[in-house]
């Protein structure tokens, strides 16, 4: 295995980094099926064929159904009914003109068709239809036969001082499906999240290999150097099994690393639905570019574009239209229904459509609690009640929506000074292990001190890894919870009713 050090630039003072263990990248001799990427691959691997997002775009293909059959409540339904056969072979009680009963044998057949035509009205919660019926009665008994029809008529339904669902829904449904929008697009930066925290734990684990694996060729060059300087009495035996201690250490060191970097492999793996045995070798990333944010900026996007700042006027909305039910469900219910059309009976079908008669109807129901014993005033007050607590509900949600925002954005720019400083210490780190390596070969340094600067050196890598880790992840959890691309400067999702 053989270990490249780049040379690089990182932006806002970070220092220049060259030679030993710089910036660890993986350099090994591609074995068959090795896959070789970088962060941002490995994300949109995630966002194009992990489970979750598969997931995601399933649960966003359902909301988009579900809408489509909202609107469908607004548009005019054809509905056909049909009773056929109503065939009936039975006994039926008919009462004498003396008063007794008699129970007479029937045979026949009462078949109907309706064909209808309705069409809802959202601003009245009333419907207006159009219909068309038939119906034949054959009696066997009697070898008769007869038919009864509506060649056309028209109506309309009007429900008074009640729950008007459509109108309700009219306001709410397309906020709901305006939230499955802007929750698929977060969905997709949370998998983003995800799968870049697992790209820097493999990431870790390969650069803990890398350490091990050096530090092991390493002290096994010490150690040849320590028993030549023994054998001519300028060291002690304390320094030689010292460094035989660390020799073993290192030998574990890198046993256990490996056992690390294979479960680290298969996580990430797993995770992006990456299939095969080939092996994953990372790139170690550059931190993000350097960005303006602002927390005023930042909340103004996520107002804009989660799903939560929907969720917050729809949440409103929805406690208002328990009111109105409640309201609408008590007191005086009533339902006004009028037709006009024409009807007719007759021999055969075609006598329907001859000279038929005028028909109309008009009817009103009426539902009036006389006593309830404050059922309703309770069941009006319960929902009033309810309103007020998700007004403050939402009140907190909010301000805890702006908190998260500030909070993440300090977060990200207090992890853009802690990079720099753990870029800078990697870099003494290095230097210093390379003067305490030439120092004790030249026996001007103890063994003590040549193992501080060597545990320093192995840490100050670590520490940087892990901020680069800390940093991106600040990085995309800023996305998430903007839902905007601060480096372009364009949101991660289109325009509301596009």
């Amino acid at each position: 295995m053989k270990i490249n050090y780049l040379t690089f630039e990182i932006p806002r003072g970070f220092v220049t980094l060259a030679g030993a263990l710089a910036f660890c990248t993986l350099h090994t001799a591609h074995g068959q099926g090795n896959l070789r990427t970088t962060l941002s691959e490995v994300v949109e691997m995630a966002k194009q064929q992990s489970i979750a997002a598969r997931q995601a775009a399933t649960t966003k293909e359902t909301k988009y159904w579900e809408y489509r059959t909202f609107l469908s409540n607004y548009k005019p339904q054809l509905t056909l009914n049909a009773n056929l056969p109503a065939f009936n072979r039975s006994f039926i009680e008919v009462r004498q003109p003396d008063g007794t009963i008699q129970f007479q044998p029937i045979s026949n057949n009462n078949s109907s068709l309706n064909l209808s035509l309705s069409q809802g009205i959202a601003a009245t919660g009333g419907s207006i239809y159009a219909t068309s019926q038939l119906q034949r009665f054959d009696d066997f008994d009697r070898q008769n036969t007869l038919f009864n029809g509506v060649p056309f008529a028209v109506g309309y339904l009007q429900p008074l001082f009640r729950f008007n669902a459509l109108k309700w829904d009219k306001k709410i449904e397309p906020l709901k499906f305006d939230e499955s929008k802007q929750e698929y697009a977060e969905e997709l930066e949370r998998i983003a999240l995800r799968a870049s925290g697992l790209f820097f734990e493999l990431l870790l684990a390969q650069v803990n290999l890398q350490i091990a694996e050096t530090n092991l060729t390493n002290t096994e060059a010490i150690l040849k150097v320590a028993n030549e300087k023994y054998e001519l009495g300028k060291n002690t035996r304390n320094e030689i099994l010292q460094l035989q201690l660390e020799l073993l250490k290192s030998r574990k060191a890198v046993g256990t690393s490996k056992r690390d970097l294979e479960v680290a492999m298969l996580n990430l793996k797993t995770y992006i639905g990456l299939q095969g045995e080939g092996k994953i070798e990372l790139s170690t990333p550059l931190p993000p570019p350097l960005m303006e944010v602002s927390a005023t900026k930042a909340t103004e996007e996520a107002f804009a574009n989660r799903a939560d700042a929907i969720a917050f006027g729809r949440k409103i909305l929805e406690a208002e239209r328990v009111v109105a039910k409640a309201k609408g469900d008590n007191g005086l219910n009533a339902t006004l229904t009028a037709t006009l059309g024409f009807s007719n009976r007759g021999l055969t079908v075609p006598d329907l459509y001859r000279r038929p008669q005028d028909q109309q109807t008009v009817q009103l129901q009426m539902d009036i609690p006389i006593l309830d014993w404050g059922r309703s005033k309770s069941r009006t007050k319960t929902a009033e009640a309810q309103r007020q607590f998700t007004q403050y509900a939402v009140e907190q949600d909010k301000q805890n929506f702006r908190q998260e925002i500030f909070t993440q954005v300090s977060l990200f720019e207090m992890l853009r000074d802690q990079l720099s400083l753990t870029a800078q210490a990697d870099s003494i780190a290095s230097e210093k292990y390379r003067i305490a390596q030439d120092r004790y070969v030249l026996g001007n340094l103890s063994i003590t001190d040549l193992s501080i600067a060597f545990s320093e050196k192995d840490q100050a890598k670590r520490d940087y890894i892990g901020a680069l880790r800390d940093y991106w992840g600040a990085y995309y959890r800023l996305r998430l919870l903007t839902l905007y691309n601060f480096e372009t400067n364009t949101p991660l999702i289109a325009p509301r009713g596009k």
